[in-house]
């Protein structure tokens, strides 16, 4: 049973990812070594009847941190609640989660690095502990309470471990990096979507649909879902290989999974800042972005392709990013 603190727009936009959510490790399509230690780490847990440690997870955005949480209560057999960290504002929000959780449940916080640092210094004792410390009443009437919390396991997850202070992440006992999926686990990944939503789609569609995701599944389901409303209005509703590639470029995916946005960043630097280097906030003001989009959104996929180079004075285009753009290395000096 889930129960949630999410705002009623955070559920709406994850309904699609929840329908498709593989409910167990065997189940879940690639982090090849995630997944086999987090099933020994459950294994042992339940073989000593104890509360699984606080888990960690990071990596870029669409990765499947979430569906991780909630495979790894459903292997628990336990209760998952959820919370992201900016809607935790007070003491008071965090002491209703934690003082409703049974033992053994999973809460999953999810942008954990974006909590407030009071708020944080709550978890502390609640993660060590498994007790909660906090000060009621007003100034001059104040007094401090402390609740015992029944033992449970806290899934953290973050697109920046870095911004995370050093006495919450040392408070995690299993802390896993997930990497890009590649371009054969997406293949597997469009076709398991495909078949839960009941789309017929072929080898080649489903491979062209991998290579243009940016190694991540979310935009592969993201872009099957459209994919699939092409293929159903201007086709017979069967996904090929036409009809993939016709959605694709109506869409402003390229073949390397660049969209609008990526071009739109590349070619800033190369036009209005000859090539680089340019600093993040210039670069944000310049194409409309948020910075935090721009390090968290844009920048890895692109950093991961060699497109784009990171250097102590700011971003820089590199040579493949031109090619790939048909742009003249000259053209930046004019």
């Amino acid at each position: 049973m889930e129960e949630s603190v999410f705002s009623q727009r955070e559920l709406e936009e994850d309904s699609f990812e929840s329908s498709i959510r593989p409910d167990s490790i065997d189940e879940y399509i690639g982090q090849s070594e995630v997944k086999e230690n987090l099933k020994i780490f459950i294994e042992a847990a339940k073989m000593r009847d104890e509360t699984l440690d606080h888990v960690l997870l990071y990596g870029p955005p669409g990765l499947g941190k979430t569906t991780l949480a909630f495979i790894i209560a459903n292997e628990l057999g336990k209760n998952i609640k959820t919370a992201s960290g900016p809607s935790i504002e007070k003491s008071g929000d965090l002491a209703a989660i934690l003082s409703s959780l049974e033992k053994g449940d999973v809460l999953f916080i999810d942008e954990i690095h974006r909590m407030p640092r009071y708020i944080e210094e709550i978890l502390y004792s609640a993660m060590e502990d498994f007790t909660l410390d906090i000060i009621i009443g007003s100034e001059g009437n104040s007094r401090n309470i402390k609740i015992d919390l029944p033992p449970f396991t806290l899934v953290g997850a973050t697109t920046r471990a870095g911004d995370l202070t050093s006495p919450l992440r040392d408070r995690f006992g299993i802390i896993s990096k997930l990497n890009y999926y590649t371009i054969d686990e997406l293949k597997e990944i469009v076709k398991r979507t495909g078949r839960v939503l009941g789309a017929t789609i072929d080898d080649d569609a489903s491979l062209e649909l991998a290579r243009r995701s940016r190694g991540t599944p979310r935009i592969a389901n993201r872009l099957l879902k459209r994919t699939r409303d092409f293929a159903l209005v201007m086709g017979n509703g069967s996904i090929d290989l036409e009809i993939t590639k016709l959605a694709l470029s109506r869409l402003g995916v390229d073949d390397m999974g660049l969209d609008q946005v990526d071009i739109s960043l590349l070619e800033a630097i190369i036009y209005k800042f000859n090539g680089g280097p340019v600093g993040v906030e210039a670069l944000s003001a310049s194409i409309g972005e948020e910075v935090s989009t721009i390090e968290d959104v844009y920048e890895p996929y692109l950093l991961q392709m060699g497109f784009l180079k990171r250097t102590s004075r700011g971003r820089v285009v590199t040579k493949e990013a031109y090619d790939h753009l048909k742009i003249d290395h000259q053209e930046e000096l004019l």
